[in-house]
């Protein structure tokens, strides 16, 4: 009982970590195409979350750059780990934001 309640937690995680890497990332994907007025705001966020779905379920590189060059030992990940980072990047990520400083949320999870 206790696995599956920690890989429970592990999915809501990744999906809030998932959610708040998407407004914190996705103005600086667009930033230029609005500031300019080259595509309405409303517009660049729709494309921004569809080319970052697609981009997601198409390109595996950094999952296997993580997952084999950067983790040497998957035996010592388990859940507990997992929470760990994703509880650091999240405060990290929403605490940028707050200040607004700017950060990548792929460098706060790895970090």
């Amino acid at each position: 009982m206790l696995d599956t309640s920690l890989i429970i937690m592990v999915v809501v995680l990744a999906l809030v970590f998932d959610f708040i890497n998407g407004f914190h990332d996705t103005a600086n994907a667009i930033a230029t195409c609005v500031s300019t007025r080259a595509i309405r705001p409303g517009v660049a966020i729709v494309g921004t979350a569809i080319l970052n779905f697609l981009g997601a379920m198409i390109s595996t590189g950094v999952a296997k750059t993580i997952g084999g060059d950067i983790v040497v030992s998957p035996t010592l990940v388990n859940e507990m780990i997992i929470i760990a980072g994703l509880v650091g990047a999240i405060i990290w990520n929403l605490l940028t934001w707050w200040v607004g400083m700017p950060s990548s949320s792929s460098h706060a999870l790895i970090g």
